[in-house]
């Protein structure tokens, strides 16, 4: 690469955590987001802080987009297409509609800049210690060209197809966390229930055939009954939930499971629960198990 400069936008969960990656790799990182706090919480981590979309695009020759929405997306695309030029590479990692990242790619073609749907497989806390695995898809050769720069935020990455072979590998991998997240916590309310010591059951069990990195991953916050600290929150993981729900259905391939997952998240964000992670899951359980497990 001719450059050690990266774009981040968007400086949310994951954003900020791969940015962080970016600079203890070396990388000077250049990064925007729409709300202040987290531009002076990326400035305070050692990044320099953009003014706009289109200041980023002035300032570097590749860039990251990690962002919360379709709109936000087909925004930033057209500020950033304002002063993008040839070659410049736009490495978008959002999970998104397959047709909203076409639409932004086609606005930033028309000025010679090319998006990669590299979506990523990895919770925020997963992120923040870089046991991320990123799907790439688009140019083969610009994949190639950007590797640096996935190591710095990534654990591994694969190069999976063209263009928007990335999110379909995305949704099938969603769709399995979705299914876990939902078994490991009807396992650990099982536990409890059954008059277990919860910590000693997940440490025994993710020792065996029942393992998952979801059972990993989230154990512990169902151990301790505390969902604050998310990776992932509800509210975020519906627009995910809703996405894979709807591809499935376009491609007229059904997902009995996962359809019978999506239940527990809805209940969770009618519990109030949507800025939790979705490890909560847990305690809407627990409820209907009448669980008399201590109440946050």
């Amino acid at each position: 690469m001719e450059s050690k400069a990266i774009g981040m936008i968007g400086l949310g969960i994951m954003g900020s955590a791969m940015s962080s990656n970016l600079i203890r790799a070396g990388f000077r990182v250049l990064g925007y987001d729409v709300l202040p706090r987290r531009r002076a919480e990326h400035r305070k981590a050692g990044g320099s802080v953009a003014r706009s979309c289109r200041d980023v695009a002035k300032r570097c020759d590749i860039i990251v987009t990690s962002l919360p929405s379709s709109d936000a997306l087909l925004d930033t695309a057209e500020e950033l297409s304002q002063s993008s030029r040839p070659n410049q590479i736009v490495i978008e990692t959002s999970t998104l509609p397959i047709p909203v990242k076409e639409a932004a790619r086609k606005r930033l073609a028309a000025r010679g800049a090319i998006l990669l749907d590299c979506t990523l497989s990895g919770t925020g806390a997963q992120a923040r210690v870089k046991d991320l695995v990123v799907y790439a898809s688009g140019d083969r050769k610009l994949y190639r060209r950007i590797a640096p720069v996935l190591d710095g935020f990534a654990r591994a990455h694969y190069y999976v197809g063209a263009f928007g072979a990335g999110s379909k590998v995305k949704f099938v991998a969603n769709l399995l966390v979705a299914i876990h997240n939902v078994a490991a916590a009807e396992a650990m309310v099982l536990a409890m229930k059954s008059g277990l010591d919860p910590a000693m059951v997940l440490k025994v069990v993710a020792d065996g055939a029942g393992a998952s990195r979801m059972l990993q991953v989230r154990g512990p916050m169902m151990v301790k009954g505390d969902y604050s600290d998310a990776a992932m929150k509800v509210q975020v993981w519906q627009k995910d939930m809703t996405i894979i729900g709807d591809y499935a259905r376009k491609i007229d391939c059904p997902t009995p499971l996962f359809s019978a997952s999506a239940p527990f998240y809805t209940a969770a964000m009618a519990m109030g629960h949507g800025a939790e992670d979705t490890g909560v899951v847990c305690a809407v359980l627990e409820q209907m198990a009448n669980n008399p497990r201590r109440r946050r």
